[in-house]
């Protein structure tokens, strides 16, 4: 198991059981995880200390099942922090707490007993946006004065994302469903939000799902819910999260990994503004605005035999085309000088200078990874700079070969002796760079099928990409 993705976490419930088993399952996330029995208790390791997250039960009060003492909390610790990212406990009432406690501000919910993968599922997104949200200076600041946008935290004032800015403040106020195309690490996820914080609904939920994290077996409940006794494990009522998100925006990312079986569920939602809960007989009214996002090629993604055409077009009423970073070149010195300076922040660090060849590396710089990976790349350089000028090496990138015509490349045969250097390497780190490198490569930076390939989760290869500079 590699390190830790997240620094601090916060469990309160009055459950002893609980608190053990989410204590020793969550130290796969977080560096620390403390645990209290009471809000009370949790308070001032609260306050000493910002979490990424915190898990809040509903009820505390022996017999209690109204959650109006965890509501109540909510409220509290969100007046503390307005951007603290809490999610919320259920065990009785799941339906009616959850949406009440999404209503309120929580960032999601899980409901007792749940299962240890949908947990940490649940925990790793939140702790995400708790992230997400540091890094802009918090929810809807700028990192950095862009005149096209605003407040937007999209960085980049190149044609390509001015055109992407104009799209935005057309459609944001409308409730006009957003299909936003890109591949992995352009920011898809920033445009689902800036969509939201531009909208009518921006003083409502905004729920993401990532269908790339959740297996096939779970999509069905975590999309629609269930009711008790729907299937073995269904032992309470479940609300999903079309029917969670309710008055606000749902954000369905990786929507290409949405199995063809439920394609008509959620087409049937779009149309008809309700939802059936799995083993329920009455459909629920549903208010939402859907904003999705994927990584597929058009042509994948226009294949009946992968994709449903009439969902597709509830899905794209408005397509937003994310330009890679190679396609935008002119926005890299702005990424650069802008992460150079929040790392420097993050870390305590002075903000350390570049030397011409390390400018020149970054500028000409493919970035098949996109600004995902320009990010991390000067996340490492700032924690491991020295007193000195940032230099190439530091960067651990392959430098960017001249530009020829494409006829004129010719794929090179490797030397046996090179061939039998790489093999003859046994150094775990190298190797494991090499092959997830490799796997990248393969499938055209395609997280999901390099994951697969690799026999990895999508976040375990995250994790690998950022540990190596990827």
């Amino acid at each position: 198991m590699g390190d830790p993705e997240f620094e601090f976490c916060v469990v309160i419930d009055d459950d002893e059981d609980i608190l053990m088993a989410s204590r020793l399952l969550l130290r796969r996330l977080f560096r620390d995880v403390e645990v209290a029995r009471s809000p009370e208790e949790a308070l001032p390791l609260i306050q000493a200390r910002t979490p990424d997250v915190v898990l809040l039960d509903a009820n505390f009060a022996r017999g209690a099942t109204d959650a109006s003492e965890g509501l109540a909390w909510l409220d509290k610790l969100l007046a503390v922090d307005p951007e603290m990212v809490v999610v919320m406990i259920t065990a009785h009432g799941g339906v009616q707490v959850a949406v009440a406690a999404m209503k309120r501000g929580a960032t999601d919910f899980v409901s007792k007993p749940w299962s240890n993968e949908k947990l940490l599922g649940t925990v790793r997104t939140a702790a995400s946006l708790r992230r997400s949200r540091k890094a802009v200076g918090g929810k809807g600041a700028a990192p950095a004065p862009m005149p096209q946008a605003g407040a937007s935290p999209l960085l980049g004032s190149s044609p390509a994302m001015a055109r992407v800015h104009s799209l935005i403040a057309r459609a944001a106020p409308t409730d006009a469903n957003v299909l936003v195309l890109g591949e992995n690490g352009t920011g898809k996820e920033l445009v689902a939000r800036e969509l939201h914080r531009q909208s009518l609904r921006a003083d409502q939920v905004m729920l993401t799902v990532d269908l790339g994290a959740v297996s096939e077996d779970l999509i069905d409940s975590e999309l629609f819910g269930h009711v008790k006794g729907a299937f073995t494990d269904a032992r309470t009522d479940r609300v999903g999260r079309i029917q969670a998100a309710d008055g606000g925006t749902l954000f369905l990312d990786e929507i290409g990994n949405l199995p063809l079986r439920l394609q008509p569920k959620l087409l049937t939602v779009l149309e008809q503004r309700q939802v059936t809960p799995v083993g329920a007989n009455k459909p629920v009214p549903v208010n939402i605005r859907v904003i999705a996002a994927t990584n597929l090629p058009p042509e994948k993604l226009r294949d009946e035999s992968h994709f449903r055409q009439d969902l597709l077009f509830r899905l794209n009423t408005v397509e937003i085309d994310l330009p890679p970073l190679r396609e935008r070149r002119e926005d890299v010195p702005q990424l650069i000088e802008h992460y150079l300076q929040h790392y420097a922040k993050r870390y305590g660090r002075p903000v350390p200078a570049l030397s011409p060849a390390a400018r020149m590396l970054l500028l000409e710089h493919d970035w098949p990874g996109n600004v995902r990976a320009l990010r991390h790349a000067l996340e490492r350089a700032v924690i491991l700079a020295r007193d000195e000028a940032l230099e190439p090496e530091d960067f651990s990138l392959v430098r960017a070969m001249p530009r020829i015509a494409p006829a004129a490349v010719v794929p090179p045969t490797p030397a046996p002796a090179a061939v039998a250097a790489a093999s003859d390497d046994l150094n775990l780190e190298r190797v494991e760079r090499r092959l997830v490198e490799e796997a990248l490569k393969k499938h055209g930076y395609n997280i999901s099928l390099a994951a697969n390939e690799l026999g990895l989760s999508r976040a375990a290869l995250y994790r690998r990409m950022e540990k190596h500079g990827l």
